[in-house]
């Protein structure tokens, strides 16, 4: 038998392995958190919305929740507006709020709708303003419980799932700015994480998945691999013992209030890894880390 063959006996069996979280998944709404180096790598950026594009192919539903913060702080900087942070929220006063809804429903969810539909499917891009998709009330604490004012900052209180239902239903891919809607309708910014779990929640998806810029929580920075799997009193633990910090901390906690709305498994995993979402759905090792109750 010549190397050609082994190396197509090779694909075979990447195939097999493949094939039983294909038939598990088949039907199955996976909502993804698109954000970090994967959204301003063109390769990587490529490497994701194949690997969307591969889902819808086979059956699943995908949808696709996008951040930017990047180039809203790109944006904001060319306009001599100043960025703030507390505890990994952006402070959004009613200036910056115009910016984000500018890149975030504009430019950004626009241009990963055009790339999509230019690799052969069709997409769909909304905001949380569509149709009320996500409706919110002002957040009034940060992370952390502690009150704060973060100005146009919208914590959820209702994620309308029937838009999203309709078109993933269909032949086509949502895609998500994740942008609310208050009951005096005004426009609120969404940390990413926090809409993409609350929208999977929504839609009992099977598999909520955050990409970001590390291997997924560690218990140290010096950790060379990710913790596989926590559970959600591990989590708090970890939180409380500050091993969990800054950033990571909407991330985890996003994860959580999905698994209490009913989404079967949440997974942090690094969006810097090619094809990553193929990896963690249908390799039996997966990536990154998975919180479950």
């Amino acid at each position: 038998m010549n190397d050609n063959m082994l190396e197509i006996i090779k694909k075979a069996e990447v195939l097999i392995e493949a094939l039983p979280y294909m038939q598990q998944f088949a039907g199955k709404t996976v909502v993804i958190k698109y954000g970090g180096n994967a959204m301003i790598n063109q390769e990587l950026k490529n490497a994701v919305l194949d690997d969307v594009i591969l889902l819808k192919c086979i059956g699943l539903r995908p949808v696709l929740v996008h951040g930017g913060g990047p180039e809203i702080t790109d944006m904001l900087g060319r306009l001599n507006i100043e960025s703030s942070f507390v505890n990994g929220l952006r402070v959004t006063d009613s200036q910056t709020m115009e910016v984000a809804q500018m890149v975030l429903a504009g430019k950004t969810n626009k241009d990963i709708v055009s790339l999509l539909n230019v690799k052969g499917v069709k997409a769909i891009g909304i905001c949380g303003i569509d149709g009320n998709l996500i409706e919110c009330e002002k957040l009034t604490s940060d992370i952390d419980g502690s009150e704060a004012d973060l100005g146009y900052v919208g914590k959820i209180t209702r994620v309308n799932s029937k838009i999203l239902d309709l078109i993933s239903s269909d032949e086509y891919i949502p895609v998500v700015a994740p942008i609310g809607v208050g009951a005096d309708g005004c426009s609120y910014n969404i940390n990413a994480d926090t809409a993409a779990a609350e929208i999977a929640g929504a839609l009992k998806a099977e598999k909520l998945i955050l990409l970001t810029d590390v291997d997924g929580v560690k218990m140290s920075p010096d950790s060379k691999e990710a913790i596989p799997e926590l559970t959600a009193a591990q989590v708090h633990e970890l939180i409380r013992s500050k091993v969990i910090s800054k950033g990571m901390i909407p991330k985890v906690l996003s994860c959580l209030d999905a698994i209490a709305a009913g989404v079967a498994r949440a997974t942090i995993i690094d969006g810097r890894v090619p094809h990553c979402v193929l990896l963690e759905i249908f390799t039996n090792r997966g990536i990154g880390t998975m919180i479950r109750n």
